[in-house]
């Protein structure tokens, strides 16, 4: 057995190149794999007032006959109200797909759907637009390329005055743009990419935040990085979502965490993310962190971690960009404060949100890969021993942690002199007895640049145990 393990140590020769060839070659598998990580889903904005006025309401399956009676009460009924209140119960029974369904079968229902939503009685306008909410909620894709003939009219309402009206198209749109690529298809030409960039100048933040999701959907659809995320840098949007992303007094939780998943899949398709660095994409971020750092000391509110997640994602995945790697760390991230502030996440995530943990791993990781000086700053603050707690959460997790370490080892003899005192050594060799191969592995690389750059390093002290 002690034979086999020396041999194993033998590759020492390739020397500390082949130790970072092999872990980047490591790190560029993790980073796609972080990369392809999204999160498509669909909102349903309901009335709160209303629904609790509807409360007593069962909502039923609606079949053909009743379809056409609510059709025809909201387009000629004798009162308003009466027509209003036609649409309520259409809409409360196209909350069910079967409902949906006979719906988009029935010759000549969403044409009337789209009058009354282009009609200039605002209350049946609104009743209208939430029929058509419903029914973009679905989870089948005919449905949402029924309402194709919708899509025109719903982007030339991002422009009015009202903002719930706004809000609520935004959301539909969402929802359409997830489901089919064929709404997508005929929504870029139409304009939505100028419409929702006007909309980013909005003071009302439910707008934008119904705006942060209606874009992230957009950026998330196969052809985003080819046909759609061009448009968007071409815009003023990366700008302004910058700007909503800076830390403040206004600074609205809501609309930084969809703004945040929106660089993120910018960030991640790689079309132009030198440009988002021109922007100061880095500095806003890294002020970003800074923030989320001391909220999670000041509050326990629960809700940063949403946050914090796409943040961590963000400047992980800039410091991989060429420009940023060959020229070491970049002058808008050149600041020791950003490392406290990582291990303030990290102890965070590790009493709230441990699966956060590989996120802000990964983010120090990226961190200290081609940075002397933020291994420093993790020398100086006394943060080895932090981090080597972290060892016994999850095996990704010390994988991690000991990718870190590999990075301050491979910096030179000067670093290592520093690793070696205190607990390091003894939680090496508890690695070493994993079940895991890539842990086991991590470990012994480590241990290979401690000796290649401190050969008179021994494990002493050290009390062998007696045999009798």
């Amino acid at each position: 057995m002690w034979s086999q393990r020396q041999g194993r140590l033998r590759p020492l020769r390739c020397g500390v190149e082949e130790l970072r060839r092999r872990r980047r070659e490591q790190e560029a598998a993790l980073r796609k794999a972080r990369r392809e990580q999204q999160l498509v889903s669909k909102r349903l904005l309901r009335d709160e007032t209303s629904e609790e006025a509807e409360e007593a309401c069962v909502a039923v399956i609606l079949g053909e006959a009743e379809i056409q009676q609510f059709l025809r009460l909201a387009q000629r009924g004798p009162e308003e109200k009466e027509r209003e209140q036609a649409l309520v119960s259409l809409r409360r029974g196209l909350q069910h797909p079967e409902t949906q369904q006979t719906f988009i079968r029935l010759e000549g229902s969403i044409r009337t759907l789209v009058g009354l939503l282009t009609s200039n009685q605002a209350l049946l306008q609104l009743g209208a637009a939430r029929c058509l909410h419903e029914l973009s909620h679905s989870e089948q894709s005919a449905v949402a390329e029924a309402c194709l003939p919708a899509t025109s009219y719903l982007l030339t309402y991002l422009s009015g005055h009202s903002a719930d009206f706004i809000e609520l198209c935004l959301y539909t749109l969402g929802n359409l743009i997830v489901e089919s690529e064929a709404v997508r298809r005929q929504l870029l030409p139409q304009g939505i990419v100028p419409a929702l960039a006007a909309c980013i100048q909005s003071p009302h933040l439910t707008v934008l935040e119904a705006l942060g999701y209606a874009l992230a959907q957009l950026l998330q659809a196969k052809e985003a990085p080819e046909k759609i995320i061009p448009s968007v840098l071409g815009s003023t949007l990366p700008q302004h979502m910058l700007q909503l992303l800076q830390p403040g007094p206004k600074l609205s939780l809501g609309v930084a965490v969809e703004f945040a998943w929106c660089l993120h899949y910018i960030i991640c398709s790689q079309v132009n993310n030198a440009l988002l660095i021109t922007h100061g994409a880095l500095s806003t971020l890294g002020l970003l962190l800074l923030d989320l750092a001391g909220a999670v000391q000041r509050t326990e509110d629960a809700g940063l971690e949403l946050l914090a997640c796409p943040v961590l994602r963000c400047l992980s995945n800039l410091l991989t960009e060429a420009a940023v790697e060959a020229g070491g760390v970049h002058p808008q991230l050149q600041d020791e404060r950003v490392v406290a502030a990582l291990f303030i996440l990290l102890d965070f995530f590790l009493q709230k949100q441990p699966s956060l943990l590989p996120e802000g791993l990964w983010l120090l990781n990226n961190l200290t890969a081609n940075s002397p000086s933020f291994c420093t700053s993790l020398l100086s603050l006394d943060l080895t021993e932090p981090l080597l707690q972290l060892l016994s959460v999850s095996n990704v997790v010390s994988g991690l942690v000991l990718t870190v370490l590999c990075n301050v080892a491979e910096k030179g003899p000067a670093y290592c002199q520093r690793l070696w005192p205190g607990p390091l050594l003894p939680s090496l060799l508890d690695t070493l007895a994993f079940s895991d191969t890539v842990v086991v592995g991590q470990s012994l690389e480590l241990l290979q640049l401690l000796f290649l750059y401190q050969p008179g390093v021994g494990f002493w002290p050290w009390s062998p145990t007696p045999l009798f």
